[in-house]
């Protein structure tokens, strides 16, 4: 039997990994990650009578959806440096956390302030090592920043126990709100380097 020749263009056109990569490099694809992280923040600070379990809830959804923007946007980094597998863990990292929470909502202050604060402390300690090991990612100084604030809210987190939920929910919201605009500048900052990069004429 033959092979129809036209079969490896479509699948090359069609290959998940392609899909992926141009969609997880995209500044849509990078403010869509930035609101999914600013606004349950917004919602954790201005949400009336905060509880333990809302928050719990909140917290836990952002992570799982933060898990699902960061496995897409690890296809668009290069190999170099094992940035992809940093990536991929990243991800990982966010579906195991938002499980934790959201399997035992009504869970201790300490034990929600203890995954989020590792989950932020592991997660900004690998995204500084992406931003220093893949020497092609753009704007890499905005990339290991956002890395070192991540890092900086887990130790936040980690070494100022609060005894309230109320407190506990200022807390994650506040950072929250910082990373998430972090993001928006990240975003936007792509946005700008796409445009460039249309502008420019070949040759």
């Amino acid at each position: 039997m033959t092979v129809p020749s036209d079969a490896s263009p479509m699948h090359t056109q069609s290959d998940p990994e392609d899909v992926l990569k141009q969609v997880g490099g995209s500044w849509h694809w990078a403010l869509g990650f930035a609101l999914a992280t600013l606004i349950p923040g917004i919602l954790v600070l201005v949400w009336p009578d905060e509880t333990l379990h809302i928050l719990a809830v909140i917290i836990g959804l952002q992570l799982l959806v933060a898990g699902g923007f960061r496995f897409v946007t690890a296809f668009s980094h290069t190999d170099g440096g094992g940035s992809r597998l940093a990536a991929v863990l990243i991800a990982l990292l966010a579906f195991l956390a938002g499980v934790l929470v959201l399997r035992h909502p009504m869970q201790t202050i300490g034990a929600l302030s203890l995954v989020v604060g590792v989950f932020w402390l592991m997660t900004g300690v690998l995204t500084a090592y992406v931003a220093i090991a893949d020497r092609a990612l753009p704007h890499r100084g905005l990339t290991f920043g956002l890395g070192a604030l991540g890092a900086v809210a887990g130790i936040v987190v980690l070494c100022f126990p609060v005894d309230s939920a109320v407190a506990l929910t200022r807390l994650l919201g506040l950072w929250l709100v910082l990373l998430g605009v972090f993001e928006v500048v990240m975003a936007f900052a792509l946005r700008s380097a796409d445009r460039r990069v249309t502008r420019t004429p070949p040759g």
